[in-house]
Order: C-alpha cells, then sequence, then structure tokens
C-alpha cells in the first residue's frame, strides 16, 4: 500500500521538484524536453552563431608574424629603451629573422612566416594590442579560455553552448581538437567548471587517424541499435529514479545526457569525422598534415552545427620558442599557414565565414629582446624570446568584423600595448556581443552571486565592429 500513501517529507519534495521542473522548463524556453544542449535564441541581436578558435598553443611572437618592428633593427644588440619585468633574464633588442611585407589592398604587412594568410589579409580584423595579466602559461591559459588566471572559471565554450546550445543534437556543442594528449592544465582549458557538466568540451586526440581510435567507443559491435536503445533507456529510468531522490543532481543529470549524446553520436559522428569523402581537391588545398587535417574536421563540425570549436597547434607548448626562434617558428608556421589560409577561403566559398567568429592566436606574445642564456627554458642559445604578456597580436575574421583593419599598436619595440589597448576581458565582451550577449547579463548565479565571463572586467571594442 506504499505507493498509494506518501509521507508528508515525500509529498513536499516532489511537489518542490515539480515546481522547479516547470521553471526550469520556462528557462530553456518551453522544448518540451530538458536537453541542456538544445538550440536557443541568442537574447540579443547577434553576427555570429558559431566560434572557431585557431589556438597557438605557448605564446606566438608577434614581432615575428603580424607585428612588424623595424627599431628592432636599429637597436639590434643594443639596450632598448624600455625596462619591463620579464619570467626570464632578457637583453638586447633582437630584430626578427623574418622579413615582413604588405598584403591585399588592404596593405596589411605580415611576415614571410605566413605567406599564405598574409593573402587572406583582406579578410582579417587585426588587434595588434592585446595585452593580459601574468607571464607564465598556466594562469595566461586560464585567461584567454576562461577568463580568470587563478579560480576555477567555465571555459568561454562552455558559456557560449550554455547560452545558446547547439544545432545538432548527435555532436557535442563544444569540441576541442588537441593532437598528442593535453595541453598544459589540461582539460581545465575547456572546463564547464560551476556550469552542468554537459557543457564541458569534447576532446579529440586529431593525431588519430582511425575513427575507432579517434572516438573511443564510436561503433557498437555487440549490440544491435534496437537493443542498444532498450539498455539505455532502463538505464535511464534507473538514473531518473535515483535523480529524484537526489534533488534533480547536475552532475547525474550530466551523465545521462553524456550517456545520450554518446549513443547519438554514434549515428553522426563518423560521418564528421570521414575525410575520404572530402573532394581531393579539397584535401589538396588544405594540405597532408596534421593541421590540415585538423582544419578540415574542424569546419565539417561548424557545418554540421557544432557551436564551439577549438583547435590547437599541439599539446604541451609548441610555439613556446626561448631558443631558435627562425627555425622554431619557421617549422610551425610552415605547418600551419596553407591549412589555416585554406580554411578562410572555405570558409568564405561556403558562406559560412559571414556567421562564423575566427579567432588566431596564443594566452600571450614575446618579448622583442632576447632571452639570455639559462639553465631553465633555453638551451643556452642567445636566439630566442621571452613570455611577454604586456603586448601581443590577435587576429580574428568573420561575422560582425571588420575587414583588412588593423587595431591598435604596441611601442615601437613591441614590447607593451601602447595605442587603444585590448585586455583579453575586452576581447572576450566584444565576442559575446556578436554572438548576441550582453556580457555584463549573460551571467550564471553560483556560491551566492552571478558569475560571468568577463568577472568583473571588460568592454566592448566597438572599433573592431563593421
Amino acid at each position: 500500500m506504499r505507493h498509494l500513501f506518501k509521507t508528508r517529507r515525500e509529498l513536499l519534495r516532489q511537489c518542490g521538484m515539480g515546481m522547479g521542473s516547470v521553471a526550469l522548463t520556462s528557462m530553456l524556453h518551453a522544448a518540451p524536453t530538458l536537453n541542456p544542449l538544445a538550440p536557443k535564441s541568442a537574447p540579443l541581436p547577434f553576427k555570429a552563431k558559431r566560434v572557431l578558435h585557431l589556438f597557438m598553443n605557448g605564446g606566438c611572437s608577434h614581432v615575428d608574424t603580424f607585428d612588424p618592428k623595424p627599431a628592432l633593427q636599429k637597436y639590434a644588440g643594443k639596450p632598448i629603451p624600455i625596462t619591463l619585468k620579464t619570467e626570464r633574464r632578457t637583453g638586447a633588442a633582437f630584430p626578427s629573422p623574418f622579413a615582413f611585407k604588405p598584403y591585399g589592398q588592404s596593405g596589411i604587412e605580415v611576415s614571410d612566416a605566413f605567406p599564405l594568410v598574409g593573402g587572406c589579409v583582406d579578410d582579417l580584423c587585426v588587434v595588434r594590442s592585446m595585452h593580459t595579466d601574468i607571464p607564465n602559461h598556466e594562469p595566461s591559459l586560464m585567461m584567454m579560455n576562461c577568463g580568470d588566471t587563478r579560480q576555477v572559471r567555465p571555459s568561454f565554450g562552455s558559456w557560449l553552448t550554455y547560452g545558446l546550445g547547439s544545432e545538432n543534437e548527435n555532436l557535442p556543442g563544444f569540441i576541442v581538437l588537441c593532437p598528442d594528449g593535453l595541453p598544459t592544465q589540461g582539460n581545465q582549458n575547456w572546463r564547464s567548471a560551476f556550469l552542468p557538466g554537459a557543457y564541458q568540451a569534447t576532446h579529440i586526440d586529431t593525431r588519430e587517424t582511425q575513427i575507432e581510435k579517434l572516438i573511443e567507443n564510436i561503433r557498437n559491435h555487440a549490440t544491435s541499435r534496437p537493443g542498444q536503445r532498450r539498455q539505455l533507456d532502463l538505464l535511464n529510468e534507473l538514473n531518473r529514479s535515483y535523480q529524484e531522490r537526489r534533488q534533480n543532481d547536475s552532475l547525474l543529470e550530466a551523465r545521462v545526457q553524456s550517456f545520450e549524446l554518446a549513443y547519438r553520436m554514434q549515428m553522426e559522428a563518423d560521418d564528421a569525422f570521414d575525410l575520404t569523402k572530402e573532394p581531393e581537391s579539397v584535401k589538396t588545398m588544405y594540405g597532408d598534415g596534421l593541421q590540415g587535417r585538423q582544419m578540415m574536421i574542424a569546419r565539417r563540425l561548424l557545418e554540421r552545427g557544432v557551436r564551439f570549436v577549438q583547435v590547437w597547434h599541439g599539446a604541451g607548448q609548441p610555439w613556446d620558442s626561448h631558443d631558435d626562434i627562425k627555425t622554431n617558428h619557421g617549422r610551425l608556421a610552415r605547418e600551419c599557414d596553407q591549412p589555416i589560409a585554406a580554411l578562410l577561403k572555405d570558409l568564405k566559398q561556403r558562406d559560412m565565414l559571414k556567421d562564423t567568429l575566427v579567432i588566431w592566436g596564443g594566452e600571450f606574445g614575446r618579448t622583442p629582446t632576447v632571452e639570455l642564456p639559462d639553465l631553465g627554458a633555453n638551451s643556452g642559445m642567445s636566439n630566442g624570446r621571452d613570455h611577454n604578456p604586456y603586448g601581443f597580436t590577435m587576429w580574428l575574421a568573420g561575422a560582425g568584423l571588420k575587414r583588412g583593419y588593423v587595431h591598435g599598436a604596441t611601442d615601437e619595440f613591441g614590447f607593451a600595448a601602447a595605442e587603444n589597448k585590448v585586455h583579453v576581458h575586452d576581447l572576450h565582451a566584444t565576442l559575446l556581443h556578436l554572438l548576441g550577449f550582453d556580457h555584463e547579463q549573460f551571467t550564471y548565479r553560483y556560491a551566492g552571486r552571478d558569475f560571468r565571463l568577463t568577472d568583473v572586467h571588460g568592454h566592448v571594442v566597438r572599433e573592431l565592429l563593421a
């Protein structure tokens, strides 16, 4: 008879949970399912629907790529009249071993490390006045990806999928392509933190080429699809029953959703990652290396409605050239110059660049002065650069941005942002604006306060907007 009579505590708990479900359904815009990745509309007018973040992990040198500094040649081997605290000892001015020249109708100067990206410069919005807070990889990675150097915070991709969901229920809303495992700070770079777990990224090790290794358990060889569906329905029923007794635990909800998503991915992920379906002309355009493969996968995911795709050059810090910068930066640029240029052209040809935000850059820049021989990061050579948070370059392309435009400047040597400075918080605020969010209002309540990606900082850089 217990199923007919409920205790007062059970009745109050079930009524309260029922009202909570009604409120949650209202917040999720009356969807018949409580799928946290169901597509949602941006609250404000928007230009962009999706984001592609090309992450040059380790700190690409701006003075060797997109920020020409002829004064370094004048001061070569001499002290420069700017003194800023660096993580390691640095010495005299170190001219770039790469030559710069103007490209396109805009005449923006780009080094010969990136000649093919230079050919796309009329579609780029180059920000030469970026700056961040700390000259260490770990906190700077957290700032660029999560908006804070120390505290546990959700990543930009998690915020975006929380706000907009995904356009494809059979694929994750947030995917990270990073070869050779995890980078410094691991999955903290794409964590959901206090947001529900469904908004954390799915990591793909793109060093693998076989679909079964690229995505573990993507194919079920033991059970038919109807049989697997019955198993999953039973598991969901048990999980839901447990969840009701635990006040709708968000961690359990994330697990339920992950099981469902994994099941649905078996229908579509195989196709999304199958590059044999690309025409030979497209493969040739991207090139046959790892970076070309990554960029093709990224475009295929964006085409299929994935909201946020982040492409890392590699785990560790491949762009961290404390020595031999000509050789190391030259090799890295050759690996990704053709694929990045191909990706920009491909998005444009498919009419996708108009509503896609493309972001290129690392966590900071590098010093215009040479790093002195040390027992630490370098190999005792005086031909590399230390970390530089004071000034660096990022470029953007796509939805709602000016094209063929340079914003801001570092000082004459490239040490620090000097004109129209843009902090990482400002960058995040501007990107959210283009995606249809007021960064000050886009919040999540946790531990008694409202949190946001930009914390209590940041402003929209309207000079970047078309």
